[in-house]
């Protein structure tokens, strides 16, 4: 900064008799003649910028104080200020010490009772809405650097969720298609096609309670419980009893993790199954061009209470060559259409016989489709189905 230098100047009378006011005023004033010479400042101008009056009245305080690049924009804004009577703008004002204080600088171009033009220019310091901006873009980069690694291990968690999600495969003649949709990155529905030696394919879809990261870490413990069971042979009604303790002894706490289940063990010779469903929507079973058979649960939500497993929990059920076996969680049945109605188990039951003459491949794709014209807008819910065609 330069030092300035005061000169004397002639103040207009109608400035003598308004400085009393001027000085009572909370913000910054400057008064400047035609020529851009100060022709007042008021104490606060003094106590914001550190500079005595002395050293700015009688000058062209933008030239003597700014940075030729500042006082060309200053020019600017004070051309502006002339054509338009007024202007208002963000800037800063240079302060003894070096510092710059950031301001907002209202001017008013008038004229004096003898014709001649001046400006009032008023300055209110922002210095503390400026540095909690700082502070805010500093949270809100943090909060950025910490969303894109949550997004980046979200990738992650999905890469592994979709490789624990069931394959289509044949198994000893039998055909199985799968899909598997979570609404979110992750999802709390799991499925599963898991041969039992040569003997048994097991076959499991599961929709854990909520949606998101929670959901998806309990899923996925629940997949490496029910994979443990299914591997010692332990009969499905076990598999159910076990999961239903797991998660209310290991999992819930303040928070209560629920889960459906629908889960088939069919036999090599594809002419006997084992069936045992909790809480869960039908799964059902289908002749190409019949009626699809119904498999109702007989057992309740897992999770919640300690006897949710039926004493009935598993039934047996036999099976026909080109018998299609369908399981699937909610997010085929409860989806809405434009009106609010919903396609619930009896339309899907519909799209089943309507498409179970078609090729395994061909009737899953067709379900859905079909589900995704029925819903009005996107997918709310995870989506999981699998369907084996017996041979």
């Amino acid at each position: 900064m330069k030092k300035g230098i005061s000169l004397d100047i002639e103040k207009p009378e109608w400035l003598g008799q308004m400085e009393g006011i001027l000085e009572t005023l909370n913000e910054g004033v400057l008064i400047s003649d035609d020529c851009d010479r100060v022709l007042f400042v008021n104490s606060v101008f003094e106590e914001m910028t550190g500079f005595p009056r002395h050293a700015i009245t009688g000058r062209d305080a933008v030239r003597e104080y700014y940075s030729p690049e500042d006082h060309a924009v200053l020019q600017e804004y004070r051309n502006k200020t002339r054509q338009m009577g007024r202007g208002r703008h963000e800037f800063f004002l240079p302060r003894k010490d070096g510092s710059r204080l950031p301001v907002v600088i209202n001017a008013r171009a008038l004229k004096n009772p003898d014709g001649h033009q001046f400006a009032i220019v008023t300055f209110t310091d922002i210095s503390e809405q400026k540095d909690a901006e700082a502070r805010l873009r500093t949270a809100i980069k943090l909060l950025e650097d910490r969303q894109k690694e949550i997004d980046e291990d979200l990738v992650l968690a999905a890469r592994v969720q979709q490789s624990l999600s069931p394959k289509s495969m044949v198994w000893k003649g039998m055909r199985v298609e799968t899909h598997y949709h979570p609404v979110r990155a992750i999802g709390g529905d799991l499925g599963l096609v898991s041969p039992q030696g040569d003997n048994h394919l097991n076959l499991l879809v599961c929709d854990v309670s909520g949606h998101g990261i929670g959901s998806a870490l309990v899923a996925n413990r629940i997949y490496t419980e029910t994979v443990a069971k299914l591997r010692s042979t332990a009969p499905l009604t076990n598999v159910l009893e076990h999961l239903n303790r797991f998660l209310m002894q290991e999992i819930s706490s303040n928070t209560t993790f629920c889960l459906t289940m629908a889960a088939a063990r069919v036999e090599r010779s594809g002419r006997h199954m084992t069936f045992a469903g909790a809480g869960h929507p039908p799964a059902m079973v289908v002749q190409p061009g019949a009626e699809p058979r119904l498999l109702a649960s007989n057992s309740m939500v897992l999770g919640a209470l300690p006897e949710a497993v039926g004493a009935e929990a598993a039934i047996e059920v036999d099976i026909e060559p080109g018998d299609r076996i369908f399981l699937y969680t909610d997010g085929i049945t409860d989806v809405f259409d434009a009106r609010g109605e919903m396609l619930g188990v009896e339309g899907m039951r519909n799209f089943v016989r309507e498409d179970s003459r078609l090729p395994l491949h061909e009737m899953k794709q067709s379900i859905l489709d079909k589900v995704a014209a029925w819903r009005d807008g996107p997918a709310t819910d995870d989506i999981s189905l699998v369907l084996v065609e017996v041979a």
